[in-house]
């Protein structure tokens, strides 16, 4: 995403409702190509136009999620594509990170499989040069829009690969954990499937729990996040030989 992007989506958030005018003079562009910003942004499910304005959404979808420190997601889903080579097949689980990563995959790498129950990751990244999904089938789960149920294990058993990608609500000392039982089930039955489970995740999931576990921490290898993540939590992983990536925030938000 363009860097004006990323600015616009964060006055748009700070703001809830900010005009057209507004935007290009904070951003010292013309108020056409604001429109055209927008257009995009819209597109992507980012933010909603009204006649004149931009508007925050207020769902609880990935969208929505998207447009939250877009900046700070986008910079651990950079770190974590750095771990994909070119013509890799890898599982990637929905949320907004794997997402951002799904479309640096599908923009800037040459022929890399994704495999994913993610139905709203197959459409955001479908239009980008290089995208190849694999879209698992199943049950459609609307407010998350992934597929789970047991078609799901059914439809990933021909299917092993090296990496997958996943994401995390919550975190406890059993391990990572999900605000949903089925998505849960689904995403650990597809990691079945893989020989390296990656989390991607903001420093700020750790402090909330979540609901059910997904990921036991004996079952992870590695984790992207930020750099607020606390030193007590790294050295807790460190002891179940997790490896953890951080990146900066300098300049990003």
């Amino acid at each position: 995403m363009h860097m004006r992007h990323t600015k616009l989506l964060n006055l748009v958030n700070r703001e809830k409702r900010v005009s057209v005018a507004g935007l290009a003079k904070a951003l010292g562009v013309s108020e056409v190509t604001i429109r055209k910003d927008l257009t995009v942004l819209e597109q992507k499910g980012l933010l909603r136009r009204e006649h004149g304005y931009a508007v925050m959404i207020t769902s609880d979808d990935i969208a929505n999620q998207l447009s939250f420190n877009y900046e700070r997601k986008h910079r651990i889903a950079m770190r974590a594509a750095e771990s994909v080579h070119n013509g890799e097949t890898v599982m990637i689980d929905s949320g907004a990170c794997c997402t951002l990563l799904a479309e640096e995959l599908a923009t800037n790498r040459r022929d890399v499989t994704i495999i994913t129950n993610s139905a709203f990751l197959a459409a955001f990244v479908h239009k980008q040069p290089n995208a190849h999904v694999i879209l698992l089938g199943g049950e459609y789960q609307n407010e998350s829009q992934v597929m789970v149920g047991p078609m799901v294990k059914k439809c990933v058993s021909d299917f092993h690969v090296d990496k997958i990608f996943v994401s995390a609500d919550g975190f406890t000392p059993s391990g990572f954990m999900s605000d949903n039982l089925m998505r849960s089930e689904a995403i650990h039955a597809i990691a079945a499937h893989a020989s390296h489970v990656i989390v991607l995740a903001e420093s700020s999931m750790f402090e909330s729990t979540g609901v059910v576990l997904a990921f036991p921490l004996a079952e992870v290898q590695t984790l992207y996040t930020d750099e607020d993540i606390g030193d007590t939590v790294i050295q807790e992983l460190h002891e179940h030989d997790i490896h953890v990536y951080t990146v900066s925030l300098d300049d990003g938000e």
